[in-house]
């Protein structure tokens, strides 16, 4: 059992929970909790770090089975840990790589093409939406958050593993890329010409969403075919980034269900 947060692995488990380059460096990122451990991929999971008190009282009923495990004793394992209240579990899991092609691989591609959003809650909420919209996968611009930063990884609640993303250092480039592939490309725009439930989203599309504060920037949303809004009553001005798509990801789920059931 480690005891000391002098320890070199311990050391390592700051790093990676705490900075990007870290991560990426060594292609691995952190889990927390029993859900984000029971649902990893298990020839992802690289090693298991369990509190002491977990360890007596609740190891008993989880399947290690094949896996490296070390025990922190709780001090240390609250030390390591990003949560306020630590569950007593978690993981390094080595991160997955998705090519452009592999996006484009399904007949009717759905896509959301994310440019500098920077909230990590946002991030993560706007992949577990995806996920549970039918999306296809997620772009990213290179300036947008750290997918594996704690708090998106918590707010993906086990979606990280499932949904396809990459980043794209040039984002209009991409959009160009995609409208020659035959997906319709719509910026979620305040100037949008028509509501976005006017727009016939059971073809090939892909979502542009802009930073929480400032937008699309104009190099990107000038390459989209199509400017997209949603109708505003009151001093409301616009949604947040995440509330935003998934109202515009669920509409596509909802015309691609109504066109394949007539």
């Amino acid at each position: 059992m480690i005891t000391s947060i002098a320890n070199l692995q311990v050391k390592e488990l700051l790093q990676l929970q705490k900075k990007s380059k870290v991560r990426n460096e060594r292609g691995i990122f952190v889990v927390e909790g029993v859900k984000m451990f029971q649902e990893a991929p298990r020839e992802l999971i690289e090693k298991v770090y369990i509190s002491e008190t977990f360890y007596i009282k609740k190891a008993e009923g989880v399947d290690f089975d094949g896996l490296r495990v070390e025990v922190l004793s709780d001090k240390v394992f609250s030390h390591v840990s990003d949560t306020k209240t630590p569950q007593g579990i978690l993981c390094l899991v080595r991160q997955k790589r998705t090519e452009f092609a592999d996006m484009l691989k399904c007949e009717t591609p759905f896509l959301m093409v994310l440019d500098n959003l920077q909230d990590p809650g946002n991030l993560g909420t706007i992949v577990r939406t995806a996920e549970g919209a039918g999306v296809t996968g997620i772009i990213m611009s290179r300036d947008t958050v750290d997918i594996y930063n704690p708090k998106t990884i918590r707010s993906t609640m086990g979606s990280i593993y499932r949904m396809p993303f990459l980043y794209e250092e040039d984002i209009p480039a991409l959009v160009d890329r995609l409208r020659e592939k035959g997906v319709k490309t719509y910026a979620a725009h305040l100037d949008g010409k028509n509501y976005y439930d006017e727009e016939n989203y059971s073809t090939g599309c892909a979502f542009l969403i802009g930073n929480e504060g400032n937008g699309l920037r104009r190099e990107v949303s000038d390459k989209a075919e199509v400017w997209v809004k949603i109708p505003m009553h009151g001093e409301v001005e616009s949604l947040n980034a995440a509330i935003a798509s998934s109202i515009l990801m669920y509409e596509a789920n909802r015309q691609r269900r109504k066109s394949t059931h007539f």
